[in-house]
Formats: C-alpha cells, sequence, structure tokens
C-alpha cells in the first residue's frame, strides 16, 4: 500500500542492442521495493558502461547468451558490493528478475527469468510460474556464477523481432471492479497481444485505463510490464 514493489528498465548499448528489465520485490521481504529498484538502478550503470566499452571497442563477445552473462555477472558482482557496503540481509534483497537483451543488428534476443513472470515473443507467451515460491536474485549471490548461470533453465532466444513483452506476475492477477460490465476482455491479450494505440508511447498505460474504466478490471498485485513493437510489423 505504501510503495509499488516492482520497478522496470528500459535502455539501450550503442545503436545496435536494446536491453529490458522488470522486477518484483517479494512481499514476504524487508523493504522488498528497494531490492528490485535497485536491481533497475544497478542495470543502468552497467549499460552504461556497456555501452563505453563497445563505443572503444573494448569488449567482445561471441553470441548474445554470451553478452547477456556478462551482465548478469556483473550485476552479481554490483549487488554484492552493494550488499557489503550497506550490510544487507538477506530479506533486504530479494526480487525476481525478467531480462531481455535483443541485437537489432543480428534480429536476434535473449530473455532469462529469475522467478515468475510472463514473456511474449512475437505472439508466442511463456509463464514461469513456481507455485507462488519465486526464485530471488538474493538466493544466489555467494554461488559460484558460473555454475549458477549454467543451471537456468527459464531462457529463451529467439531470432525474429516483431512485438516483444517482459511482465511480472501481476499480469495474471486482474479482478472485476464492477458488478456488472457490457463487455469482457482477456487484459493479458489486451496489454501484450493487442495493437491498438502502437504509435503512441503511453500505449500500455492507455491500455490500463481502458481496462480500468470499460471493462471494469484491474490488478490486484504492483505490475511492470515493458512492450517493443519494432516498425515494419
Amino acid at each position: 500500500l505504501n510503495h509499488c514493489e516492482d520497478y522496470l528498465f528500459t535502455g539501450e548499448i550503442g545503436n545496435e542492442k536494446i536491453i529490458c528489465a522488470v522486477m518484483d520485490g517479494c512481499t514476504m521481504g524487508t523493504d522488498s521495493y528497494l531490492a528490485s529498484t535497485l536491481v533497475g538502478k544497478l542495470i543502468r550503470k552497467i549499460v552504461i558502461e556497456k555501452g563505453y566499452k563497445e563505443l572503444y571497442h573494448t569488449e567482445s563477445h561471441n553470441s548474445i547468451d554470451d553478452y547477456l552473462k556478462s551482465i548478469i555477472k556483473d550485476l552479481f558482482k554490483e549487488l554484492n558490493s552493494i550488499k557489503n557496503q550497506l550490510m544487507l540481509e538477506l530479506k533486504e534483497l530479494l526480487t525476481t528478475l525478467i531480462i531481455t537483451l535483443i541485437d537489432t543488428s543480428k534480429q536476434n534476443g535473449i530473455v532469462l527469468a529469475v522467478g515468475d513472470g510472463l514473456v511474449s515473443i512475437n505472439g508466442k507467451m511463456t509463464s514461469f510460474d513456481q507455485d507462488n515460491k519465486p526464485d530471488y536474485l538474493g538466493f544466489h549471490l555467494s554461488e559460484d556464477f558460473k555454475g549458477w548461470y549454467i543451471r537456468q533453465s527459464q531462457k529463451i532466444t529467439f531470432d525474429t523481432l516483431h512485438d516483444i513483452s517482459i511482465a511480472t506476475d501481476g499480469i495474471f492477477m486482474f479482478q472485476s471492479i464492477r458488478k456488472e460490465v457490457d463487455e469482457t476482455i482477456d487484459p493479458i491479450n489486451f496489454l501484450l497481444s493487442d495493437k491498438t494505440n502502437m504509435q503512441n508511447e503511453d500505449m500500455l498505460a492507455l491500455k490500463m485505463k481502458t481496462l480500468e474504466h470499460r471493462f471494469g478490471v484491474k490488478p490486484t498485485d504492483d505490475l511492470a510490464i515493458v512492450r517493443i513493437i519494432f516498425s515494419g510489423d
């Protein structure tokens, strides 16, 4: 009621790579809005640094998976540093993460999900649901990173760029707020597939208002969504 525990980030690395992330702080954690926001801010820092490395050609990667791995490795390093500096406890570092890296020059991309959420890749939706016991980044900060990354199974690669969305699990939590409505709608498809107002940068905000005022539904949990519709689609 006091803080939104979800957070999102969008950014670019150079002129050819797009990175987007959504985070959902653990409701049972301590000040978990801090964890989700902190991860978003650290990803922003890493993206800026990667941008300089691309500019001066001081870093190279064999694949988009390797590139994402380097970003997540830097994130673990930064989180551990902040944890030690602020003497944060485990309950203060619990947030999910869904992150996508897109290379527009090669027309491919990758998504990694740590915890619950929903990913839509060119119309195909993949739900990550861990039976209300989601994984959190904070659980793994002391692990060997290489081994942890290899074990990640909630990963999707794609080689066509049309319509890409990532969302926290609040996307599943829409409920009716009015007893009588003239029309019904699937909020997930409306938000992640329907292209009404696609030329408007406030498309998702407008859709949320439409869901509430026209169809009488609202999410009962915090929600973060990033959707990218590529031109020509």
